[in-house]
């Protein structure tokens, strides 16, 4: 099973490394990995995405407690949280085709970023689901190069992780 996890972390340099090389030490494979600031400019949120049962998740967990930098782990995947993955995909584009592959990318709600003459560059938000559909609708134009985010994920409503006492319930 994927379980996502929301870590913030303390903004410094190294950080990510810090992360990165723990999970590579220990053979934990990462499915998908995100990281940036938060509201506050001195902590930043890892969201990580691994696939494993409860005790690889409990190892995990264990070890990220176990570096300096991390303040605060939360296993997110069974709360309600909303998340979302942005591509990047360069397509093969004759001009005989465009208007096809424009209504593609107009279902997915894709934005054209970049209009060459044999190529269209498109951005697209949405879910691993909707992402993942994009892509295959996209596949036989001819993908010439795409890129893809890690999921970002945050918890509904007025729940929040706080970074200076965990979870709380405040008024929306």
């Amino acid at each position: 099973m994927k379980h996502t996890l929301s870590v913030l972390v303390e903004n410094s340099p190294g950080v990510l490394t810090r992360v990165a090389g723990l999970f590579a030490r220990r053979g934990f494979n990462i499915d998908s990995l995100a990281v940036g600031r938060t509201e506050r400019n001195d902590v930043s949120r890892m969201t990580i995405v691994v696939e494993g049962d409860h005790h690889y998740i409990e190892q995990v967990t264990k070890q990220l407690h176990k570096l300096i930098d991390v303040i605060k782990i939360s296993d997110i995947t069974t709360d309600e949280y909303v998340d979302r993955e942005l591509v990047m995909v360069k397509v093969a584009a004759e001009p005989s085709q465009r208007v096809e592959i424009m209504h593609i990318a107009g279902i997915f709600r894709a934005r054209v970023v970049d209009l060459a003459r044999k190529t269209i560059t498109f951005e697209c938000t949405g879910t691993e689901g909707k992402i993942n559909a994009f892509e295959e609708s996209l596949r036989p134009y001819g993908i010439k190069e795409l890129v893809r985010t890690g999921k970002v994920a945050m918890l509904r409503g007025a729940r929040f992780v706080s970074v200076d006492g965990g979870s709380k319930e405040i008024e929306s």
